[in-house]
């Protein structure tokens, strides 16, 4: 009876957290469905950030040039964000986890842009960027909210939760659903502007194949980085609210 009954809560757990929008191609995993054209396009943008990493990283020059100059200069850009965002004190320790961020994300949104995803067929739905599915949106701003409550506990200790009463205890309703906003804004703000981007390059080569879409290309181009630069930018202002010293 206990199992059935956990079974059944686990299930219930599942259906909440998974968010379907169109056809997917559907793995069956462990008893789960996954969505496995997510996890071949996710897997295609870890291998090129991989690749890029290495390639460039391999032997290091005093003077860099090529590959190891793109390579500095992303480091030095994560780096000022992060010193920006978070502080002198604190925001080293932060770099690597808002550059994979931005990375992913960045890279995520210029596959989906510039490769034709949707000539490959797969037996259904159809192969997008990483960050055209809802889920990965969601996971990536339920990262930023565990951080960035582990980057307050981390440095304040229960302590932290004093927040939610300042500068006035009755403001308490409003801070607890803040950090309730904050994921949410984060996830359907990547989602809505890839998913339609997508979509509006879909039609225009659909109706207009030749000259019209490209423009509207190099601009999805642009948006997308500026989608990555904003998701980046304001984990790291989280992240440095949620350590910042109140007086």
């Amino acid at each position: 009876m206990v199992n059935e009954v956990v079974k059944i809560s686990s299930n219930i757990v599942f259906d909440l957290a998974e968010v379907s929008v169109g056809q997917h191609y559907y793995w069956e995993l462990g008893g789960y469905s996954i969505h496995g054209q997510v996890l071949m396009t996710s897997w295609f943008v870890f291998a090129v950030i991989a690749i890029l990493s290495f390639t460039a990283n391999t032997q290091l020059k005093s003077t860099p040039e090529g590959l190891q100059n793109l390579t500095e200069y992303i480091t030095e850009f994560i780096r000022d964000l992060a010193k920006t965002q978070i502080g002198e004190e604190e925001y080293v320790k932060w770099v690597p986890f808002l550059g994979t961020i931005f990375l992913f994300i960045f890279v995520s949104n210029w596959s989906g842009a510039l490769l034709p995803w949707h000539l490959i067929e797969i037996p259904n739905g159809e192969l997008a960027a990483p960050t055209n599915d809802i889920n990965t949106t969601v996971a990536l701003a339920l990262l930023t909210s565990i951080a960035y409550f582990y980057a307050g506990l981390s440095k304040k200790g229960l302590g932290y939760f004093k927040r939610y009463v300042s500068p006035a205890a009755f403001l308490l309703p409003i801070n607890v659903l803040e950090d309730f906003t904050k994921p949410l804004s984060l996830s359907f703000r990547l989602f809505g502007n890839i998913l339609a981007d997508e979509l509006v390059v879909g039609v225009l080569v659909a109706l207009v194949p030749l000259v019209v879409p490209i423009p509207i290309m190099l601009l999805g181009l642009f948006t997308s980085g500026i989608q990555a630069l904003v998701f980046a930018t304001l984990a790291g202002a989280y992240i440095g609210e949620a350590v910042e010293d109140h007086h």
